[in-house]
């Protein structure tokens, strides 16, 4: 079985330098990517400030705006609260969503941040897939503190023969996020695997640093792109990744052990 995955920080809808609205533009744009699974970061669940500002703000939720009838499946992890709104991660799928829970991974009382864990049921004959959606903190100290919480959630709840995303902004300018992730869960990340390096994602308009990854456990990588190609730099400040897996190994895999 073939299953292809998009990650993307969408900055609340909000073009580079919060110059106009581009959530429409997002949507069309995630709609060609024709993706499974979409991790979002920096999802507006509600907004009243930008609702009365803006006449194109959309009336639903921002993952309930972008999934329209493509995506049956949604999950929203309410991450931070203000007196307008709040905003957070969302899970979009094509698949039934079994189970979700998310956790509150702020360092910082001035930075919220939550890490999305939802349980995906593939159909009949697959496993479940564990999907872990994280947008970590900007300050190293407080990633790492993250990164330790998001393993051992892994370690606690994720079986160690169930196939495993993680996918996000990590915000991991030098790279050590990465290498615990790949030493601590035995995890690979999808552009490492295909290409030798993490994609370059931010900021859009010319990527330099390799913020946003997809990480896999007990799934075979195919194909993994990065889209910030015109018009991308006129959307988010992030690029948005792409990955096609396939799934028939971890199958073949359960029936050998049996």
């Amino acid at each position: 079985m073939r299953l292809t995955v998009a990650t993307y920080n969408i900055h609340k809808g909000f073009s580079h330098f919060n110059r106009r609205v581009v959530i429409h533009d997002l949507r069309q744009r995630l709609e060609g990517l024709d993706a499974d699974l979409v991790f979002l970061q920096e999802v507006v669940g509600v907004h009243e400030r930008h609702a009365g500002r803006f006449t194109d703000w959309p009336r639903k939720p921002q993952h309930e705006y972008i999934a329209g009838e493509r995506w049956t499946e949604l999950a929203y992890g309410k991450n931070a609260v203000y007196r307008d709104g709040h905003h957070g991660n969302a899970l979009l799928s094509r698949f039934p969503i079994v189970a979700q829970d998310n956790e509150d991974i702020s360092a910082h009382p001035f930075e919220s941040r939550g890490l999305l864990h939802c349980v995906v049921g593939l159909g009949k004959g697959e496993p479940e897939l564990h999907c872990l959606n994280v947008h970590l903190g900007l300050f190293e100290r407080g990633r790492e503190w993250q990164v330790r919480a998001l393993c051992e959630r892994i370690r606690a709840t994720v079986p160690d023969d169930a196939p495993l995303l993680i996918a996000g902004d990590f915000n991991d300018w030098r790279h050590r996020a990465n290498r615990t992730l790949c030493d601590q869960l035995g995890v690979v990340e999808v552009f490492e695997a295909v290409t030798g390096r993490p994609a370059r994602t931010f900021p859009s308009v010319m990527p330099l640093f390799r913020l946003d990854r997809i990480y896999a456990r007990g799934l075979e990588v195919r194909e993994a792109h990065v889209h910030c190609a015109f018009p991308a730099g006129r959307l988010s400040d992030h690029a948005a990744l792409a990955a096609t897996f396939e799934t028939r190994g971890v199958r073949a895999a359960r029936r050998a052990s049996a």
